[in-house]
């Protein structure tokens, strides 16, 4: 039996501790990780095209040497695809494609090379065209089934266009300058002799299957029209087409245009819009990391289906984490290295380095960014299948998410999230240092 003594005392410390409230000022204890943290292996590049070395698939413990033949340029200039870093994973299609790998049609005069979804079968929304017309040279006159808009790279173009309502536009285009024409539009390109070489641009179009050898043309037309139907058409004599070309002529030699072009007008300009836009006139934002210019249609009101960014980014800046909701990317670089992983949710993410002339595809929604690997000024366009430009940084989702939701996720302290940017940076500088304690 047990004495009272020992029953009263077991009854009163129960009773003492039952009635103990819990304190309404205490903290829940810091949860645990549900999840490894991430890892802080570095994850740079680990050459460049510069590097005197024999690239080998390794970083850091893991790979090993290469036994069999090596592409040692093309290794060279995609260290992020033979050692990737570490947080690439699962199984994202390609999404780069250099125009030095497009087949490159040569003609009198010129030359083009495209891509499109034969190249990148992802690239459903967008293809693209690199054009090079020598002084006087003519991209004969021809109209598309879908819009065309083109940035000049390099010297000066005339272009012109009549609409379904009988206006017409004619302009002249320079670097860093832009046209749009919409589909079905009639229109010509002829480079001038402004500059001795010529011209050379970018044409893009809404649509990924499409392919410059498939345009309707003035010339391929008509040879295949019987010629006293288009002697009737015009009401002349069939003779007056006697040097009718017998087939395509898409690219030929020419005398330049005048270099007024007012004097070249048949009739003056009466589009209500301008299809031309003068890009290279507009200053850039500047941001820590470089500058940037948006044109879509609040600015370029003809061109409604296709927009763009002109982004320049210094040595060791970034274009911020980001994504585009409904919108793909279809990024060219103009100069300077790079590299962009994009993720693709599922834990799928892949890395790939870009070089002058080169092109990436990114999907709506993935998340990308583009950082500068190299030592001078990193410029490319961002070209979107829109009439706006819209993208979602991922520092201003953050910044503007109630900060305890955020420390949740990513297990950072208050001081870091005020650093998190209410507004989009766009293109980010060089990374802070390391704070170092005394």
């Amino acid at each position: 039996m047990y004495s009272w003594s020992l029953l009263s005392t077991l009854v009163v410390a129960s009773t003492a501790l039952a009635a103990s409230p819990s304190s309404e000022t205490s903290s829940a204890p810091a949860p645990s990780p549900t999840v490894p943290y991430a890892s802080d292996d570095p994850n740079y590049p680990l050459w460049n095209l510069d590097s005197d070395i024999t690239p080998e698939p390794i970083r850091g413990g893991l790979g090993t040497t290469i036994l069999g033949p090596q592409n040692v340029p093309v290794e060279l200039q995609n260290p992020d695809a033979l050692a990737p870093p570490t947080t690439d994973n699962g199984g994202v299609p390609n999404f780069k494609w250099p125009f030095s790998l497009s087949r490159n049609r040569l003609q009198t005069g010129g030359w083009a090379r495209e891509q499109n979804i034969n190249d990148v079968p992802s690239a459903t929304d967008i293809a693209g065209v690199n054009m090079r017309l020598e002084a006087g040279a003519i991209r004969e006159m021809h109209w598309h089934s879908i819009a065309e808009w083109a940035y000049m790279l390099s010297g000066y173009v005339r272009v012109s266009t009549v609409t379904p309502d009988g206006q017409v536009y004619l302009a002249d285009v320079g670097p860093g300058d832009l046209w749009y024409f919409p589909p079905g539009f009639p229109h010509s390109i002829q480079a001038k002799n402004t500059t001795e070489e010529g011209a050379e641009f970018l044409l893009i179009f809404d649509s990924g299957s499409f392919s410059e050898d498939s345009t309707f043309l003035l010339t391929d037309w008509l040879a295949h029209v019987p010629k006293e139907v288009i002697a009737k058409n015009f009401q002349v004599d069939a003779s007056a087409f006697d040097r009718l070309p017998s087939h395509e002529l898409y690219i030929f030699p020419s005398e330049p245009p005048t270099p007024d072009v007012a004097s070249d007008m048949v009739v003056p300009n009466d589009t209500p819009v301008p299809y031309t836009f003068p890009l290279s006139q507009v200053n850039g934002t500047k941001t820590a990391g470089g500058t940037y210019k948006v044109v879509d249609s609040t600015t370029f009101t003809a061109a409604t289906t296709i927009c763009a960014a002109e982004v320049t980014v210094e040595a060791g800046g970034m274009r911020e984490l980001h994504w585009h909701p409904t919108e793909p990317e279809w990024t060219y670089f103009i100069s300077g290295e790079a590299r962009i992983t994009v993720y693709a949710s599922s834990s799928n993410a892949r890395t790939s380095d870009f070089q002058a002339g080169d092109i990436a595809y990114i999907p709506p929604s993935f998340g990308h960014y583009i950082e500068n690997t190299g030592n001078t000024t990193l410029k490319f366009l961002e070209i979107f299948k829109s009439g706006l430009f819209r993208d979602i940084s991922l520092s201003q989702w953050l910044a503007l998410t109630p900060p305890e939701l955020v420390k949740a996720h990513l297990r950072v302290d208050d001081a870091t999230i005020a650093k998190f940017s209410r507004v989009k940076q766009e293109v980010v500088g060089p990374a802070q240092p390391a704070s170092t304690s005394a």
